[in-house]
């Protein structure tokens, strides 16, 4: 995929961008410049793909709650590292804009406030043409397939195909965060992988 004019655009908007043909080629730029750093992760498939929790925590102080019986403390510290990583749910290719669903906050608070480092860890599948197929992407495709992945009881997990805007408790996109532009106070990178990664 060309990221020419999406580069632009998030440059525009005041991120920093790195574009990498392959996963091993971003997992790679990610570990040469994170190290010796205390790093908080949000849930990511992308992460996970790129096998960055297993690689950062071999040579940083990393914070991560999957898996974890108990992951509010992990996810408490997590908001105060050094660095933060998370993906974006989807991205407008028109306008850069970065847009992100969630269940907790953890993740999206983390993206907006109190990180000296953001990376936004995305891959061209999460890309799309314009605001509203992105916002249609994140609520009909990636919102289910996460919900099918943690196995929550919600219908659009149970019938795997549509966002049915319920009231579950176990629903999981409570909160919506769009990144405009980048947030005033954080050094905010935006790393893009020309290979489909995570939902």
């Amino acid at each position: 995929m060309a990221f020419e004019n999406l580069k632009k655009k998030l440059e525009e908007n005041g991120y920093t961008v790195s574009v990498f043909a392959t996963g091993e080629e971003a997992a790679a730029y990610l570990n040469r410049v994170i190290d010796g750093k205390t790093v908080g992760c949000g849930g990511s498939m992308t992460l996970m793909d790129l096998g960055l929790y297993d690689s950062l925590a071999t040579h940083n102080t990393l914070y991560y709650h999957g898996g974890l019986s108990d992951p509010m403390p992990a996810m408490e510290k997590a908001m105060t590292t050094d660095v933060y990583l998370l993906s974006a749910n989807a991205i407008a290719e028109n306008t850069g804009e970065l847009l992100n669903i969630d269940g907790n906050g953890n993740r999206v608070a983390s993206s907006l406030y109190g990180h000296p480092k953001v990376y936004f860890v995305a891959g061209r599948n999460k890309v799309s043409p314009d605001f509203d197929s992105a916002l249609w992407r994140l609520r009909n495709v990636v919102a289910p397939k996460n919900a099918q992945r943690l196995h929550r009881k919600t219908p659009c997990a149970v019938k795997g195909d549509k966002c049915y805007n319920c009231s579950s408790p176990e629903r999981i996109c409570n909160a919506l965060v769009v990144h405009y532009k980048k947030m005033r106070f954080a050094d905010m990178e935006v790393v893009l992988v020309d290979q489909d990664l995570g939902y």
